[in-house]
């Protein structure tokens, strides 16, 4: 063999040495490193939706958990977390510190539909993850516009899908009287019973009543849909209007079968004010386990979260939904982490955000699992149904799916 031909045979074997080499390397964009992983987050600790900002507080105890455990992967979790107080204008400064400033790898469960939509350009254009929001907005899923951009919770679309499959299947011949915000969180339910009930909406749907979030009242709205005669009441309401409902429809002894937004399930903030033997009856859907509740003492899931709220979060308030939610919703993002091994790229890191295959989170409802695909940016979209008897919410019948699309 002559000498040029060894040279080229030598430098295709250097080269795929090499290329063996550069697999076997670790990869990292701005935030991660050989020793620590930022993750930002923006959170409403102060302004009209305060009550959500135990979610960050749950999640950072979390990451602290993870944090004394060793890390993921031998990597640390540096959490940085700000208050924009639910007001996109503040979102917009906030989330501009956390990537400019900060330089975290990725943004994690920031809150809000108003003020994620603030920043979801923003994030696009910058390539930085919006990943695992914490708002019910269906549109976080879309992988085509917005790559950079998912959910967690069951879109307001998909719990809608799941109500309609329940109503067609123990109400065949229903008559259904819709109840919604007028806005794009009513019209998203709206959507979704639509997309169930297909062809047939037109004769399913006898009434569509929306109402403004400024009106003092909605008891003449509920007056009205009585007199639809429609024997399935659809209530896509927020809390207080929710419980002015419940309660208008006890006064005027109208007993259709009534489905509620999970928004509003609050026993202290909708049933009790709406009174508990108005509120008899009432179905719901849910994901997540209630820690308060005695049926999930002996689960193994449960036993977990107890044992963390012990030690990471003592004294906290365990039948307040939002910790069981900021749990599952760390606990995702953990396992994301995980299965990024040393690639900690942040465009791995939305591939692998969207390869969850059958992963159940230790405070979902057991059978409910998160699964994503490239074109399927909803992590969950199975709820059970759950009737609220004796003043406590009941779970009952199979896990539904919402099927997938829409």
């Amino acid at each position: 063999m002559n000498n040029k031909k060894l040279s080229l045979l030598a430098a295709a074997a250097a080269l795929s040495l090499l290329s063996t080499q550069s697999l076997a390397q670790k990869k990292y964009d701005t935030g991660a490193s050989d020793t620590e992983i930022k993750i930002g987050n923006v959170e409403a600790y102060s302004g009209p939706a305060s009550a959500y900002g135990v979610i960050g507080k749950t999640e950072e105890a979390y990451f602290k958990m993870v944090n004394d455990a060793g890390g993921i992967n031998g990597r640390k979790i540096n959490w940085i977390s700000y208050d924009d107080g639910y007001s996109p204008p503040k979102t917009v400064e906030q989330i501009r510190k956390l990537i400019e400033s900060d330089e975290v790898f990725l943004v994690f469960n920031a809150l809000g539909t108003p003020t994620q939509t603030a920043v979801q350009k923003y994030h696009n254009a910058k390539k930085v993850p919006q990943l695992f929001l914490a708002t019910g907005a269906s549109k976080w899923n879309d992988p085509k516009d917005f790559p950079w951009t998912m959910g967690f919770q069951p879109s307001y679309r998909v719990e809608a899908r799941i109500f309609a499959k329940y109503i067609l299947k123990n109400k065949p011949d229903a008559k259904v009287a819709v109840f919604y915000a007028n806005d794009d969180f009513g019209k998203d339910y709206v959507a979704g019973l639509k997309e169930v009930f297909g062809d047939k909406a037109s004769s399913i749907l006898i009434a569509e009543e929306s109402y403004e979030t400024t009106e003092p009242s909605i008891d003449s709205h509920i007056v009205k849909l009585k007199g639809t005669g429609a024997d399935v009441f659809v209530n896509i309401s927020t809390p207080k209007f929710a419980a002015q409902a419940i309660k208008k429809i006890a006064e005027l002894e109208w007993k259709p079968m009534h489905v509620m937004t999970d928004v509003s399930i609050s026993i202290g903030a909708v049933m009790k004010p709406a009174g508990l033997d108005a509120s008899e009856g009432v179905l719901s859907a849910g994901y997540l386990k209630d820690a308060s509740d005695p049926q999930w003492k002996d689960d193994e899931g449960m036993k977990k979260f107890m044992a963390f709220v012990d030690k990471y979060m003592p004294g906290a308030n365990i039948s307040d939904a939002n910790l069981v939610y900021g749990y599952a919703a760390a606990q995702t993002m953990a396992q994301v982490l995980k299965q990024s091994g040393d690639n900690l790229t942040r465009e791995n890191v939305m591939k692998q955000a969207a390869s969850l295959k059958d992963f159940a989170p230790d405070t979902l409802i057991p059978g409910i699992k998160v699964n994503t695909s490239a074109n399927d940016f909803a992590p969950i979209e199975q709820l059970k149904m759950m009737r609220f008897k004796n003043g406590q919410w009941e779970l009952f019948g199979d896990i539904i799916s919402a099927e997938t699309g829409g």
